[in-house]
Protein backbone atom coordinates (compact mmCIF):
# COMPACT_ATOMS: atom_id res chain seq x y z
CA UNK A 1 0.00 0.00 0.00
CA UNK A 2 1.01 3.46 -0.32
CA UNK A 3 2.83 4.11 2.91
CA UNK A 4 4.81 1.19 2.44
CA UNK A 5 7.78 -0.45 1.76
CA UNK A 6 8.18 -1.22 -2.22
CA UNK A 7 6.48 -4.08 -3.42
CA UNK A 8 9.23 -7.37 -4.03
CA UNK A 9 10.14 -8.42 -6.86
CA UNK A 10 6.95 -11.04 -8.40
CA UNK A 11 4.26 -9.23 -5.71
CA UNK A 12 1.79 -6.72 -7.44
CA UNK A 13 2.15 -3.32 -6.65
CA UNK A 14 0.93 -2.14 -3.26
CA UNK A 15 -2.78 -0.23 -3.37
CA UNK A 16 -3.13 3.56 -2.47
CA UNK A 17 -4.39 3.24 1.64
CA UNK A 18 -7.29 5.04 2.94
CA UNK A 19 -7.41 8.37 4.74
CA UNK A 20 -11.10 9.40 6.56
CA UNK A 21 -11.03 12.90 8.07
CA UNK A 22 -7.06 12.99 8.26
CA UNK A 23 -6.66 8.98 9.86
CA UNK A 24 -4.62 6.67 8.09
CA UNK A 25 -7.07 3.87 8.45
CA UNK A 26 -5.15 0.40 9.00
CA UNK A 27 -1.77 1.17 10.63
CA UNK A 28 -1.39 -0.82 13.50
CA UNK A 29 1.04 -0.68 16.03
CA UNK A 30 3.86 -2.39 14.68
CA UNK A 31 4.12 0.52 12.27
CA UNK A 32 2.59 -1.97 9.21
CA UNK A 33 -0.40 -1.29 6.87
CA UNK A 34 -2.47 -3.84 6.29
CA UNK A 35 -5.77 -4.17 4.20
CA UNK A 36 -8.90 -2.47 5.69
CA UNK A 37 -11.83 -4.55 7.04
CA UNK A 38 -15.17 -3.15 6.94
CA UNK A 39 -17.96 -5.13 8.78
CA UNK A 40 -21.63 -4.97 7.88
CA UNK A 41 -24.78 -3.56 9.95
CA UNK A 42 -28.23 -4.28 7.78
CA UNK A 43 -30.90 -2.32 10.00
CA UNK A 44 -33.50 -3.99 7.53
CA UNK A 45 -35.39 -7.52 7.89
CA UNK A 46 -34.90 -8.10 4.51
CA UNK A 47 -31.09 -8.57 3.91
CA UNK A 48 -30.23 -11.55 1.36
CA UNK A 49 -27.98 -12.75 3.80
CA UNK A 50 -30.17 -13.41 7.66
CA UNK A 51 -27.13 -12.81 10.03
CA UNK A 52 -27.00 -9.17 8.96
CA UNK A 53 -30.30 -8.32 9.58
CA UNK A 54 -30.33 -5.96 12.88
CA UNK A 55 -32.96 -4.03 12.80
CA UNK A 56 -33.00 -4.25 16.91
CA UNK A 57 -30.94 -1.41 18.22
CA UNK A 58 -29.32 -3.26 20.96
CA UNK A 59 -28.53 -6.20 18.24
CA UNK A 60 -26.97 -4.21 16.12
CA UNK A 61 -25.30 -1.76 18.65
CA UNK A 62 -23.69 -5.49 20.15
CA UNK A 63 -22.33 -6.72 16.56
CA UNK A 64 -20.77 -2.87 16.47
CA UNK A 65 -18.93 -3.60 19.67
CA UNK A 66 -18.22 -7.07 18.42
CA UNK A 67 -16.72 -5.74 14.88
CA UNK A 68 -14.30 -3.88 16.41
CA UNK A 69 -13.30 -6.54 19.08
CA UNK A 70 -13.28 -8.43 16.18
CA UNK A 71 -10.50 -6.39 14.12
CA UNK A 72 -13.08 -4.28 12.16
CA UNK A 73 -11.58 -0.37 11.27
CA UNK A 74 -14.97 0.11 9.86
CA UNK A 75 -18.80 -0.46 9.83
CA UNK A 76 -21.14 0.10 6.76
CA UNK A 77 -24.53 1.01 8.01
CA UNK A 78 -27.38 0.34 5.51
CA UNK A 79 -31.27 0.79 6.14
CA UNK A 80 -32.45 -0.03 2.93
CA UNK A 81 -32.10 -3.73 0.88
CA UNK A 82 -30.13 -2.99 -2.42
CA UNK A 83 -31.86 -5.40 -4.23
CA UNK A 84 -35.92 -5.81 -5.00
CA UNK A 85 -38.02 -5.50 -1.73
CA UNK A 86 -40.69 -3.15 0.12
CA UNK A 87 -40.07 0.89 -0.47
CA UNK A 88 -38.42 2.48 2.15
CA UNK A 89 -39.24 6.35 1.61
CA UNK A 90 -36.09 8.55 2.77
CA UNK A 91 -37.67 9.57 6.33
CA UNK A 92 -37.99 5.81 7.15
CA UNK A 93 -34.00 5.25 5.79
CA UNK A 94 -33.00 8.15 7.94
CA UNK A 95 -35.32 6.98 11.23
CA UNK A 96 -33.04 3.06 10.85
CA UNK A 97 -29.84 4.79 10.11
CA UNK A 98 -29.34 7.56 11.92
CA UNK A 99 -29.68 7.25 15.45
CA UNK A 100 -27.97 4.32 15.05
CA UNK A 101 -24.95 6.20 13.62
CA UNK A 102 -24.81 8.62 16.67
CA UNK A 103 -25.08 5.67 19.27
CA UNK A 104 -22.04 3.76 17.64
CA UNK A 105 -19.82 6.78 17.60
CA UNK A 106 -21.00 7.45 21.39
CA UNK A 107 -19.86 3.88 22.48
CA UNK A 108 -17.76 2.55 19.87
CA UNK A 109 -15.63 6.46 19.65
CA UNK A 110 -12.46 4.71 17.44
CA UNK A 111 -14.77 2.75 15.14
CA UNK A 112 -15.01 4.77 11.46
CA UNK A 113 -18.81 4.84 10.45
CA UNK A 114 -19.84 4.46 6.68
CA UNK A 115 -23.38 4.39 5.53
CA UNK A 116 -24.50 2.90 2.56
CA UNK A 117 -27.08 5.03 1.24
CA UNK A 118 -27.82 6.60 -2.40
CA UNK A 119 -29.59 9.82 -1.01
CA UNK A 120 -28.05 12.42 -0.07
CA UNK A 121 -30.95 13.30 2.29
CA UNK A 122 -29.77 10.48 4.16
CA UNK A 123 -25.99 11.49 4.03
CA UNK A 124 -26.82 15.01 4.46
CA UNK A 125 -27.89 13.40 8.47
CA UNK A 126 -25.80 10.29 8.72
CA UNK A 127 -22.83 12.98 8.48
CA UNK A 128 -24.43 15.16 11.02
CA UNK A 129 -24.68 12.03 13.23
CA UNK A 130 -20.67 11.88 12.74
CA UNK A 131 -20.88 9.51 9.74
CA UNK A 132 -17.02 9.36 8.32
CA UNK A 133 -17.87 7.44 4.85
CA UNK A 134 -20.80 7.73 2.61
CA UNK A 135 -21.05 4.45 0.65
CA UNK A 136 -23.13 5.40 -2.66
CA UNK A 137 -23.61 1.70 -4.28
CA UNK A 138 -25.88 3.17 -6.86
CA UNK A 139 -23.11 4.99 -8.77
CA UNK A 140 -24.42 8.74 -8.44
CA UNK A 141 -27.88 8.05 -8.86
CA UNK A 142 -28.51 11.55 -6.67
CA UNK A 143 -25.70 13.45 -7.95
CA UNK A 144 -25.96 15.76 -4.88
CA UNK A 145 -24.34 13.08 -2.19
CA UNK A 146 -20.69 13.33 -3.35
CA UNK A 147 -21.19 17.61 -2.83
CA UNK A 148 -22.30 16.38 0.92
CA UNK A 149 -19.43 14.22 1.32
CA UNK A 150 -17.27 16.89 -0.04
CA UNK A 151 -18.70 19.34 1.61
CA UNK A 152 -18.58 17.67 4.97
CA UNK A 153 -14.61 16.63 4.56
CA UNK A 154 -15.55 12.87 4.64
CA UNK A 155 -15.10 10.15 2.30
CA UNK A 156 -16.76 8.57 -0.49
CA UNK A 157 -16.93 5.43 -2.25
CA UNK A 158 -17.52 5.53 -6.26
CA UNK A 159 -19.65 2.63 -7.66
CA UNK A 160 -20.47 0.79 -10.73
CA UNK A 161 -23.70 -0.28 -11.29
CA UNK A 162 -23.42 0.16 -15.84
CA UNK A 163 -26.28 2.26 -15.56
CA UNK A 164 -28.43 0.27 -13.44
CA UNK A 165 -30.88 2.46 -10.95
CA UNK A 166 -31.09 1.84 -7.21
CA UNK A 167 -32.75 -0.98 -6.35
CA UNK A 168 -32.94 -3.57 -9.59
CA UNK A 169 -31.44 -6.52 -10.41
CA UNK A 170 -29.51 -6.98 -13.76
CA UNK A 171 -30.92 -8.80 -16.45
CA UNK A 172 -29.47 -9.70 -19.47
CA UNK A 173 -26.42 -7.13 -19.21
CA UNK A 174 -23.65 -6.82 -21.77
CA UNK A 175 -20.71 -4.97 -22.41
CA UNK A 176 -18.39 -4.60 -25.82
CA UNK A 177 -16.00 -7.23 -26.34
CA UNK A 178 -12.23 -5.62 -27.02
CA UNK A 179 -11.51 -5.65 -30.40
CA UNK A 180 -7.85 -5.08 -30.36
CA UNK A 181 -7.15 -8.31 -29.35
CA UNK A 182 -3.38 -9.28 -29.29
CA UNK A 183 -0.62 -10.08 -27.07
CA UNK A 184 -2.09 -9.75 -23.78
CA UNK A 185 -5.31 -8.15 -24.53
CA UNK A 186 -7.89 -9.96 -23.11
CA UNK A 187 -11.53 -9.75 -25.39
CA UNK A 188 -12.94 -9.57 -22.29
CA UNK A 189 -11.68 -6.19 -20.62
CA UNK A 190 -14.87 -4.12 -22.61
CA UNK A 191 -16.48 -4.59 -18.68
CA UNK A 192 -13.22 -3.41 -17.09
CA UNK A 193 -12.83 -0.53 -19.88
CA UNK A 194 -16.21 0.40 -18.72
CA UNK A 195 -15.64 0.19 -14.92
CA UNK A 196 -12.17 2.22 -15.49
CA UNK A 197 -13.67 4.75 -16.96
CA UNK A 198 -16.96 5.46 -14.90
CA UNK A 199 -14.78 4.87 -11.60
CA UNK A 200 -12.25 7.20 -13.25
CA UNK A 201 -14.70 9.88 -13.85
CA UNK A 202 -16.80 9.77 -10.96
CA UNK A 203 -13.58 9.86 -8.64
CA UNK A 204 -12.39 12.90 -10.44
CA UNK A 205 -15.56 14.60 -9.74
CA UNK A 206 -15.18 13.53 -5.90
CA UNK A 207 -11.94 15.68 -5.95
CA UNK A 208 -13.49 18.50 -7.25
CA UNK A 209 -16.15 18.79 -4.82
CA UNK A 210 -13.72 18.22 -1.90
CA UNK A 211 -13.29 14.99 -0.75
CA UNK A 212 -9.38 14.55 -0.31
CA UNK A 213 -7.84 12.06 -2.90
CA UNK A 214 -7.10 9.26 -0.72
CA UNK A 215 -10.55 9.40 1.02
CA UNK A 216 -12.32 8.49 -2.24
CA UNK A 217 -12.76 5.13 -2.58
CA UNK A 218 -13.45 3.23 -5.80
CA UNK A 219 -15.59 -0.19 -5.77
CA UNK A 220 -15.79 -2.50 -9.11
CA UNK A 221 -19.47 -3.51 -7.45
CA UNK A 222 -19.39 -7.09 -7.85
CA UNK A 223 -22.90 -8.51 -9.06
CA UNK A 224 -24.45 -4.96 -9.94
CA UNK A 225 -25.37 -4.07 -13.11
CA UNK A 226 -23.01 -7.63 -13.92
CA UNK A 227 -23.20 -11.16 -14.15
CA UNK A 228 -21.31 -13.85 -13.03
CA UNK A 229 -18.96 -14.02 -16.06
CA UNK A 230 -18.41 -10.27 -15.35
CA UNK A 231 -17.88 -10.45 -12.00
CA UNK A 232 -15.62 -13.30 -11.96
CA UNK A 233 -13.30 -11.25 -14.51
CA UNK A 234 -12.94 -7.45 -12.81
CA UNK A 235 -11.61 -9.74 -9.58
CA UNK A 236 -9.05 -11.63 -11.81
CA UNK A 237 -8.68 -7.99 -13.10
CA UNK A 238 -8.32 -6.61 -9.38
CA UNK A 239 -4.24 -5.32 -9.89
CA UNK A 240 -5.94 -3.05 -12.66
CA UNK A 241 -8.50 -1.25 -10.62
CA UNK A 242 -6.02 -0.82 -8.22
CA UNK A 243 -3.82 0.87 -10.87
CA UNK A 244 -6.99 4.22 -10.34
CA UNK A 245 -4.66 5.67 -7.70
CA UNK A 246 -7.29 5.62 -5.33
CA UNK A 247 -8.32 2.93 -2.13
CA UNK A 248 -10.16 0.11 -3.61
CA UNK A 249 -12.62 -0.87 -1.91
CA UNK A 250 -13.90 -4.91 -2.41
CA UNK A 251 -17.47 -5.76 -1.71
CA UNK A 252 -17.35 -9.43 -2.14
CA UNK A 253 -18.57 -11.09 0.81
CA UNK A 254 -21.05 -13.82 0.12
CA UNK A 255 -22.47 -12.31 -3.01
CA UNK A 256 -24.36 -13.88 -5.56
CA UNK A 257 -21.39 -14.40 -8.05
CA UNK A 258 -19.34 -16.57 -5.11
CA UNK A 259 -22.67 -18.56 -5.18
CA UNK A 260 -23.48 -19.13 -8.76
CA UNK A 261 -19.54 -20.05 -9.34
CA UNK A 262 -19.70 -22.82 -6.76
CA UNK A 263 -23.39 -23.55 -6.74
CA UNK A 264 -24.08 -22.49 -3.21
CA UNK A 265 -26.89 -20.53 -1.37
CA UNK A 266 -25.35 -17.64 1.07
CA UNK A 267 -25.08 -19.58 4.08
CA UNK A 268 -22.42 -21.59 2.24
CA UNK A 269 -20.32 -18.92 0.88
CA UNK A 270 -17.85 -18.13 3.47
CA UNK A 271 -14.81 -20.52 1.50
CA UNK A 272 -15.23 -18.85 -1.73
CA UNK A 273 -15.89 -15.33 -0.37
CA UNK A 274 -12.21 -16.10 1.64
CA UNK A 275 -10.57 -17.45 -1.65
CA UNK A 276 -11.59 -14.30 -3.57
CA UNK A 277 -10.72 -11.89 -0.96
CA UNK A 278 -7.22 -12.90 -0.65
CA UNK A 279 -6.78 -12.90 -4.68
CA UNK A 280 -8.10 -9.31 -4.38
CA UNK A 281 -6.05 -8.44 -1.13
CA UNK A 282 -2.56 -10.02 -3.28
CA UNK A 283 -3.65 -7.56 -6.18
CA UNK A 284 -3.83 -4.53 -4.26
CA UNK A 285 -7.07 -4.07 -3.13
CA UNK A 286 -7.39 -1.75 0.52
CA UNK A 287 -10.74 -2.28 1.68
CA UNK A 288 -12.65 -5.39 2.27
CA UNK A 289 -16.38 -5.17 3.03
CA UNK A 290 -17.21 -8.25 5.13
CA UNK A 291 -20.17 -10.01 6.85
CA UNK A 292 -17.16 -12.51 8.17
CA UNK A 293 -14.64 -9.95 10.14
CA UNK A 294 -12.49 -12.70 12.40
CA UNK A 295 -12.34 -14.93 9.33
CA UNK A 296 -11.34 -11.66 6.71
CA UNK A 297 -9.30 -10.35 9.26
CA UNK A 298 -6.70 -13.86 8.85
CA UNK A 299 -7.17 -13.92 5.40
CA UNK A 300 -5.41 -10.09 4.85
CA UNK A 301 -3.27 -10.59 7.39
CA UNK A 302 -1.08 -13.54 6.26
CA UNK A 303 -1.51 -12.03 2.47
CA UNK A 304 -0.07 -8.53 4.12
CA UNK A 305 2.70 -11.23 5.58
CA UNK A 306 3.34 -13.25 2.20
CA UNK A 307 3.33 -9.41 0.19
CA UNK A 308 6.07 -8.38 2.82
CA UNK A 309 4.16 -5.46 4.07
CA UNK A 310 3.50 -6.22 7.57
CA UNK A 311 5.48 -9.27 10.24
CA UNK A 312 4.18 -12.26 11.42
CA UNK A 313 2.62 -11.95 14.57
CA UNK A 314 5.39 -14.65 15.77
CA UNK A 315 8.08 -16.26 14.38
CA UNK A 316 10.01 -18.75 16.67
CA UNK A 317 9.37 -21.81 14.54
CA UNK A 318 13.57 -22.45 13.85
CA UNK A 319 15.39 -19.91 15.41
CA UNK A 320 15.42 -21.62 19.15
Amino acid sequence: MTGAVPSPPGVPPAGTSLVLRGREVGRGPDGALRPVVMAIVNRTTDSFYAPARLPDDGAALAAAHQAWSDGAQILDVGGVRAGVGPEVDEAEEIARVVPFVARVREQVPDLLVSVDTWRSGVAREAVAAGADLINDTWAGHDPRLVEVAGEAGVGVVCSHTGGAVPRTDPVRVEYPLRRDAGPGVDPRDGVLDDVVATLGAAAARAVACGVPPRSVLVDPTHDFGKNTWHSLHLLRRTEALAGLGHPLLMALSRKDFVGETLGLGPDDRLEGTLAATALAAWMGASVFRAHDVVATRRVLDLVAAVRDEAPPRGAARGLA
